[in-house]
C-alpha cells in the first residue's frame, strides 16, 4: 500500500523535470535561432562595409591619377617634390558623403587618408638585370654604394642582382646556349622566378627580414627598368648614383633642390662635377613616370589600407591619362 501512495507523486516529480528539460531545450533552440539571425545580420553587414570601402578606395584612385594627370600637363619637362602631387592628404572625414543606413545610437566613423609618392626616387631593382641571366655591371655598382650607405653589407649586391636577373625573360637575339652568358651559381632557393615586391628579396641567401626593412624606404620593384629621378630621390640613393659622393654631400644638394629643381639633367651633372665622378648613362633623370598611392580607409568597423602603382608616361598624359598598374590592399 505504501508503493502505491508514492508512485504518484514520484511521477509527477519526473513530470516536473520533464517539463523543465524541454523548456530549457526550446529556450536554447529559440536562442540559437537568433544567435544565428544576428550572425548573418552582421555578416551582411560586414560585407556592404567591405565593399563600400572598396568604392572610396576606387575613388580616391580617381583622385590620384587626376592630379598626376593634370600635374603631368602643367609640368611636362621634369617632376619635383614642390608641386601639386606631393602634397598628402590629412585624415579627411567622408561621413557626409556616404550614403549608409544609420541605427539609433551607432557612432559612424568614416575617413580617408593617404600620400603619392615618386616611385621614381627610388632605386628600381628591375635595373640590376639586363635579361635572363645577364647582369648590368653599372648598376650593380651603383646598388653597391646604396647598400654601403645604408650600412649593410655590399657583397648582396651581386647576389640580389643575380635573383633578379634568373627571372627576367630572354632577350631578343641571346643565346641561351652560350655559357658565358649563363650565371654560373645562383644563390636562390628553388626555381628562379620573377621579382615582384621587395619582400621577394628574402629568397636570396644572406637577405633577413631586418634587411629588408632597412632596404624597403629606398628600393622598389617596378615592370621596366627606369632612371631615379634626382630631383626626387633621397640623399642615400642621390649619393649612390655619383661615384665617390658621401650622404652629407647629398644633403647639401637636397638643400639647393628645394631652393630650385632641376629642370634637365645637364644641371645636375654640373653641380655634382660629373667630368671628375663620372655618372652612369641613364641612371638619373629629372622626370618621374610611375608613382605609388598609399590609401587608409576607415569606415566604422571596416579598415582598408591599400596601396596602387600608377604608370603615368608623357604618350599616356596626351593620350588617356595615367593608369592603375596593380592594388595590393593589406
Amino acid at each position: 500500500m505504501r508503493l502505491r501512495r508514492q508512485r504518484p507523486g514520484r511521477e509527477r516529480g519526473v513530470a516536473v523535470i520533464t517539463a523543465l528539460l524541454l523548456t530549457t531545450l526550446a529556450i536554447s533552440i529559440v536562442a540559437s535561432l537568433f544567435w544565428q539571425q544576428q550572425v548573418q545580420v552582421r555578416s551582411m553587414e560586414n560585407q556592404r562595409l567591405h565593399l563600400q570601402t572598396k568604392w572610396i578606395l576606387r575613388g580616391a584612385l580617381d583622385w590620384a591619377t587626376l592630379v598626376l594627370f593634370q600635374d603631368g600637363v602643367d609640368h611636362r619637362q621634369y617632376t619635383s617634390l614642390d608641386q601639386v602631387w606631393a602634397t598628402p592628404l590629412a585624415d579627411t572625414r567622408l561621413d557626409q558623403y556616404v550614403e549608409r543606413e544609420r541605427v539609433e545610437g551607432e557612432t559612424f566613423d568614416a575617413s580617408l587618408s593617404g600620400s603619392i609618392t615618386d616611385a621614381c626616387s627610388r632605386y628600381n631593382l628591375r635595373n640590376l638585370g639586363l635579361g635572363k641571366g645577364q647582369l648590368s655591371d653599372s648598376q650593380i655598382d651603383i646598388f653597391e654604394r646604396l647598400l654601403r650607405n645604408l650600412q649593410l653589407d655590399t657583397g648582396l649586391a651581386r647576389r640580389i642582382a643575380t635573383f633578379v636577373a634568373a627571372g627576367l625573360p630572354v632577350t631578343a637575339g641571346e643565346d641561351n646556349d652560350d655559357p658565358a652568358k649563363q650565371v654560373q651559381a645562383t644563390p636562390v632557393i628553388g626555381a628562379p622566378v620573377k621579382i615582384l615586391e621587395v619582400e621577394d628579396l628574402l629568397t636570396v641567401k644572406g637577405v633577413t627580414l631586418a634587411v629588408v626593412e632597412r632596404l624597403r624606404p629606398f628600393v622598389t620593384v617596378l615592370p621596366e627598368t627606369t632612371p631615379v629621378n634626382v630631383n626626387t630621390a633621397p640623399a642615400e640613393v642621390l649619393a649612390a648614383l655619383v661615384p665617390n659622393m658621401s650622404v652629407s654631400e647629398a644633403n647639401t644638394l637636397i638643400v639647393r633642390r628645394k631652393q630650385a629643381a632641376w629642370r634637365e639633367t645637364t644641371y645636375f651633372a654640373s653641380q655634382v662635377n660629373s667630368e671628375s665622378r663620372p655618372l652612369t648613362e641613364g641612371s638619373y633623370a629629372v622626370k618621374s613616370d610611375w608613382f605609388l598611392v598609399d590609401t587608409r580607409i576607415r569606415l566604422d568597423r571596416a579598415a582598408l589600407d591599400a596601396q596602387a602603382l600608377i604608370h603615368r608616361s608623357p604618350a599616356l598624359v596626351a593620350g588617356g591619362g595615367p593608369k592603375v598598374v596593380w592594388i595590393r590592399q593589406y
